[in-house]
């Protein structure tokens, strides 16, 4: 017989999620209430494209607006995720007590969740102009896809690359009304971003992918994972660089990706593989990279 002890985790014995009434706890867990970092790397992309488009006239208020937005999407999407892979994460070992594989909340009561932090992406949604909000919405076919990915692909973290990336387009367009080269190009960069730092977080799970058949680029680099998560770095930076060469013609506007370029670096060169604990450490270091290209894309777009 199964105790609770048994199915609950530690994470919602204390902290944040300890300290919520306990019929509560199940739900801020299903959102990842206690671990913010998801929300960091889906809000930074947003930040980026406003403060290097110019900031336009609602500057600051716009990039707090998108921080809300992030912060919800990335709930609804977390609940979207477990819905989908609800019997997958029962098989694997560090996802086997999230709240919907253990039962602990029922797929109502998941389904009630994910509409509720829907609305405040409305909410957030109509605070856009028209053209930026049709950009926001086109997202919303990647976002449906993505949880199937892993089981068609050995490249599921391309497409959560689209996926958490998008917000650099609808922060552009927020600002601007339009689309324009730096935009594709800070997108794309921010793609080969995500694709490097999740292939990071994947390496925690190679053996229990391996065990119930879930691919990833992490299964798929094998020994080679840290130059395939060195070379997507480079090819982000390199895109970056592109991006303000339009905004900025003089050369030495370059130099603003300096800071984020040597923390990339670090990650790939003090990266053990093998460690589970190291590779969430430097997937978490990452709001630290998105929090220095942000200041880049400050300096170059409104200097």
């Amino acid at each position: 017989m199964t105790s609770d002890s048994d199915i609950v985790p530690d994470s919602e014995r204390r902290g944040l999620i300890g300290a919520l009434p306990s019929a509560v706890r199940p739900y801020a867990s299903l959102i990842r209430l206690d671990r913010p970092i998801g929300a960091w790397l889906l809000f930074w992309p947003c930040a980026w494209s406003v403060a290097l488009a110019g900031m336009g006239q609602r500057g600051w208020a716009l990039i707090l607006w998108l921080a809300i937005g992030a912060w919800a999407m990335r709930g609804a999407g977390c609940v979207y995720n477990d819905i989908v892979d609800k019997d997958l994460d029962a098989r694997v070992e560090r996802t086997r007590l999230r709240p919907l594989a253990s039962r602990r909340v029922s797929l109502t009561g998941a389904w009630v969740l994910l509409a509720a932090m829907s609305l405040i992406g409305l909410a957030v949604l109509v605070r856009l102009n028209r053209f930026a909000q049709g950009v926001a919405l086109a997202s919303l076919v990647l976002v449906a896809a993505y949880p199937f990915m892993k089981r068609v692909t050995w490249w599921p973290q391309a497409w959560l690359g689209l996926v958490f990336s998008w917000g650099a387009l609808a922060g552009w367009a927020a600002v601007s009304g339009h689309l324009v080269p730096p935009a594709w190009l800070l997108w794309a960069g921010s793609v080969f971003w995500v694709i490097g730092y999740d292939t990071i977080y994947a390496l925690q799970d190679k053996e229990d992918d391996a065990l119930v058949g879930v691919r990833s680029s992490a299964r798929a680099l094998g020994r080679h994972a840290r130059l395939g998560i060195a070379l997507c770095y480079l090819v982000a930076l390199i895109l970056w660089g592109l991006a303000f060469s339009f905004v900025r013609r003089e050369w030495f506007a370059l130099l603003g990706l300096l800071p984020v370029a040597l923390h990339l670096g670090w990650q790939v060169a003090t990266l053990n593989s093998e460690d589970g604990e190291d590779a969430l450490a430097k997937f978490r270091s990452n709001r630290l990279a998105g929090l220095l290209m942000f200041a880049a894309c400050w300096v170059v777009g409104n200097a």
